[in-house]
C-alpha cells in the first residue's frame, strides 16, 4: 500500500469572514479550499504554503493544522489531506486557469451541488474541535 500525502488550506478573510475557495477543474471538481500534493523532500507546512502560492498568488503564515481526513482509494493506495488553516495572508490573488478559478465566498453558499464529492463532511476539521475524518470501506465517513 502507498501513503499519498496532500494538502488543503481554509483561508478566511476576519474582514468579510469570507473564505478563499477554488473551483477545481482537474480532479475533485467543484469549488474546495487551495491545496494539492506533497513534494519528495519538502515537509507538510512548507507544501501547504507553496500549493497556497502556486494556486492563489497568496503568501500564508500562523497555518494552524486542525485536521486529518484519511481513506483508502480505489487502488488501494491510503489517501491522508493533512488540513489546515489560517486568517494570516498577503498579496494579490492570481487565477490559475489550469488548477481552477479562486474567489472568496460566504460559507453557508458551499453547497452539495458546488463542491466535490466529500469536501462538506470536511469542513468540521476547519470549523469545530472535531480533529480527524474517516472514510470506512463502504464509505462512510466518521468524525472523531
Amino acid at each position: 500500500m502507498n501513503v499519498i500525502l496532500t494538502n488543503m488550506c481554509m483561508i478566511q478573510d476576519t474582514y468579510t469572514k469570507q473564505v478563499l475557495v477554488q473551483n477545481r477543474v482537474k480532479t475533485w471538481t467543484g469549488l474546495a479550499f487551495p491545496g494539492g500534493h506533497v513534494e519528495p523532500f519538502e515537509s507538510m507546512h512548507d507544501s501547504v504554503v507553496r500549493e497556497v502560492k502556486e494556486e492563489t498568488g497568496l503568501d500564508i503564515s500562523d497555518v494552524v493544522l486542525c485536521g486529518v481526513k484519511d481513506y483508502v482509494d480505489k487502488k488501494g493506495n491510503l489517501q491522508v489531506v493533512l488540513c489546515y488553516k489560517t486568517s494570516s495572508f498577503s498579496g494579490e490573488l492570481v487565477q490559475n486557469e489550469q488548477e481552477g478559478q479562486v474567489s472568496w465566498m460566504n460559507l453557508e453558499h458551499l453547497t452539495l451541488e458546488n463542491t466535490p464529492r466529500g469536501f462538506l463532511d470536511m469542513l468540521p476539521l476547519f470549523l469545530s474541535k472535531k480533529t480527524e475524518c474517516h472514510y470506512t470501506l463502504n464509505g462512510e465517513h466518521i468524525l472523531y
